[in-house]
């Protein structure tokens, strides 16, 4: 159990060192081609902060742990919108701007939406136990993600400026070699990470969907906490409420679409309330963004609070 958990930290470790490696390094290599800053935002910075959860989950689907990969992204979500938009607003309330609440947070919705959508096959219950995200579900994800990306891209066109000190860039070897290396890492890290992970879960006699929800999330959300709490601080919070959304939505869209393209996908410890719980979540951000377009610290404490009480949930039905 202990080397379990010894495994489970290195392999945090290794996937957040390289998701962050190669994000700098696919950034360095896009500024020395010229690429606008507002097109790295949108692509290479906002998967590099899902790179977690990317791997992790596609690693688990094809270990034939697919509760761990659902767990994976309706647990990061949930993090999201709840821990991370609570803490941050709690370091400092945070101002939103009219296009985000009118536009922006309302496709997070829409993309929950969805997947609760694909995981209720038919609608006789409202239980998802059993059911299949197939590949024809990834397919309609992936369709979701091109029509967000085709969206941000045309709302951001115009807008964005190339670097123009390239000249102070990393040269493009160095780049290409950061981002072998970031990849290697986050391979590696996500094998080492769910296959500990599944271990500590048989032993426990806990199931994937539950240490996806909880270990897994926690762990692939940690740059998303990072990113935002510090903006935030920093008076950033337009880069903090849009790092959550964005990745929100990356989660869903991409991720999931990827992993049930490739191996399709079996719920069986994920359940409608934990679905329902991210659902939630998300709406609550979009509602309070509605009231002078501010998440307030009470507000951000009510998250956080929310979060536990979920947590405390989940415990308590182990």
């Amino acid at each position: 159990m202990l080397l379990n958990i010894l495994y489970i930290i290195i392999g945090v470790a290794l996937v957040l060192w390289g998701a962050d490696r190669m994000t700098d390094g696919a950034s360095g290599v896009a500024r020395r081609l010229r690429v606008p800053e507002i097109v790295i935002g949108l692509t290479i910075v906002a998967a590099g902060t899902s790179a977690p959860e990317l791997f992790v989950s596609m690693v688990s689907a094809l270990k034939g742990t697919t509760d761990m990969a659902v767990g994976n992204v309706v647990g990061s979500n949930i993090f999201n919108c709840l821990l991370i938009v609570g803490c941050s607003a709690v370091v400092a309330p945070m101002t939103i701007s009219k296009s985000t609440v009118v536009k922006d947070i309302p496709f997070a919705v829409v993309a929950s939406l969805l997947l609760l959508v694909v995981c209720m096959d038919g609608w006789q219950s409202f239980s998802i136990r059993g059911n299949m995200i197939s590949r024809l579900d990834g397919l309609w994800l992936l369709l979701g993600f091109v029509i967000f990306m085709c969206y941000t891209f045309s709302v951001a066109k115009g807008s964005g400026t190339v670097d123009n000190a390239s000249e102070e860039s990393m040269p493009v070897w160095k780049g290409l070699l950061w981002v072998f290396v970031g990849l290697t890492c986050l391979v590696a890290g996500s094998n080492l990470f769910v296959d500990a992970a599944s271990s500590v879960a048989s032993t426990l006699g806990v199931s994937d969907g539950v240490i996806g929800l909880t270990i897994v999330a926690g762990g692939t959300s940690l740059p998303e906490l990072a990113t935002s709490v510090v903006a935030a601080r920093k008076g950033q919070s337009a880069i903090a409420i849009g790092n959550v959304i964005g990745s929100s939505v990356f989660n869903i869209l991409l991720i999931l679409g990827i992993t049930a393209t490739i191996a399709p996908m079996q719920i069986d410890g994920i359940t409608s309330i934990d679905m329902m719980t991210m659902l939630v979540s998300v709406t609550l951000i979009w509602l309070f963004s509605y009231t002078r377009y501010t998440v307030e610290r009470w507000e951000g404490a009510l998250l956080v609070l929310l979060f536990f009480g979920y947590m405390g949930w989940l415990l308590y039905n182990l």
